[in-house]
């Protein structure tokens, strides 16, 4: 092993990124070594330990007829969502074929675009590591706030873009195993240290507010619009601009709606986005103790408002009730997603064809989306209500192999 590469290991152990922790060996059966026949006369047999099972194939092959409410969706703005996606998609061989017929087809129908994508797709369940293939299925959208270009009167809560003195370590350039760690520091003298949590960037707010993007009036809204990724902020003007994701301190996330709900302030069924609103507004003196249970803070950029949503990770517009964030370990960027789960606290089924166009901190696991349900205080409703369980399908390219390059 390398210096570097120690130094490495050195620095993911300092940062707690992956959150990996030693795996013992494998166990093979073992049969327990027998007690004296006086010590147990009536145990003929010892007991055999079984090792655990492995894990399930993330993905596993389907027939379309397992598709949920696959003949009863209008495919349209899931195929223009996934044009989109081929400026992405075509870089890659297995796709170049696909985005270069669904750019060709000049019969939209509905009935003509779901044969389309059943002659060039091959859906594939994916299944959770222990055999499961139920996950959760949350909602986001893009709020709108009020803010200001300067600090002032009812606008004094900074909005920040990625701060000068954070430094960003792409592992991937170097070893490509690590593509889904980034670490982010800042240095103490010749000391990289982690950056600061939100508990410790507020007091840098201050003598960093020249440095502020805008002014937001309120706090619980700009976090949940740091949890959501994006927003719109109208101006006293009346113009709006949007803020995009542009980075994040490196803190891993935690939800304060579990904090609440753990303390007994809430019951799972009120730690809504509504709800904890609700339970901040009542409680001012607490609000920045729950705000600084989740370490991670995000900071933006500035957008002009056009398109059909903010964009995502793959620097798209996202399509209201189309686009879905996945976690790219398991799901590629840009494809087709069929997803059958149930409207917001509701049993209605919801079924139709997705694109998985972003990524989020908290989307994490095989059988995971959060759902993008548009911009305003309607999507927001939804997606504040928005945690069922689900399935999904990926869609990829007939003939492809997943884990083949």
């Amino acid at each position: 092993m390398s210096r570097f590469f120690s130094l490495i290991v050195a620095v993911l152990a300092l940062f707690t990124m992956a959150g990996c922790s030693q795996i013992p060996p494998k166990p093979e059966p073992v049969a327990e070594a027998c007690p004296a026949p006086q010590a147990c006369p009536t145990c003929p047999v010892c007991p055999v330990v079984e090792p655990p099972k492995p894990a399930e194939k993330p993905l596993q092959s389907a027939d379309w007829s397992e598709l949920p409410g696959w003949t009863g969706d209008d495919p349209g703005a899931a195929f223009t969502a996934f044009v989109a996606s081929c400026r992405s998609l075509e870089r890659q061989a297995h796709w170049k074929p696909v985005c270069a017929s669904a750019r060709e087809l000049t019969d939209k129908s509905t009935a003509a675009l779901r044969a389309w994508f059943e002659a060039q797709f091959q859906p594939w369940a994916l299944v959770n590591p222990d055999g499961s293939r139920n996950g959760l299925i949350t909602g986001y959208y893009e709020p709108i706030l009020k803010g200001s270009r300067q600090k002032a009167r009812g606008y004094t809560v900074p909005v920040f873009g990625p701060p000068e003195d954070m430094i960003v370590v792409e592992l991937a350039e170097l070893y490509p195993e690590l593509k889904h760690l980034r670490l982010r520091g800042r240095l103490e003298g010749r000391k990289l240290v982690p950056y600061y949590s939100r508990a410790d960037w507020t007091p840098q707010e201050s003598k960093r507010s020249p440095e502020a993007l805008l002014w937001i009036d309120d706090p619980i809204d700009l976090f949940f619009m740091q949890i959501q990724g994006s927003g719109q902020v109208q101006l006293a003007d009346g113009s709006r601009v949007r803020l995009n994701y542009a980075d994040q301190n490196g803190h891993p996330y935690r939800s304060i709606g579990r904090w609440l709900i753990d303390r007994g302030e809430l019951k799972t069924e009120q730690a809504s986005m509504q709800g904890i609103k609700a339970w901040a507004k009542a409680n001012p003196a607490r609000l920045t103790e729950l705000l600084n249970t989740n370490p991670s803070l995000v900071f933006f950029r500035e957008l002009p408002v056009e398109g059909s949503g903010p964009q995502g990770a793959m620097g798209l517009a996202l399509t209201p009730e189309r686009s879905v964030a996945v976690d790219p370990r398991h799901v590629p960027l840009g494809a087709p997603i069929w997803l059958a789960t149930t409207r917001p606290n509701s049993e209605q089924a919801l079924t139709r064809l997705m694109l998985g166009q972003d990524t989020g901190g908290a989307i994490r696991g095989v059988v995971r989306a959060d759902f993008y349900w548009g911009s305003g205080v309607e999507a927001g409703n939804q997606a504040g209500k928005m945690r069922q369980q689900g399935r999904m399908w990926v869609l990829l390219p007939r003939g492809y192999r997943p884990g083949t390059p």
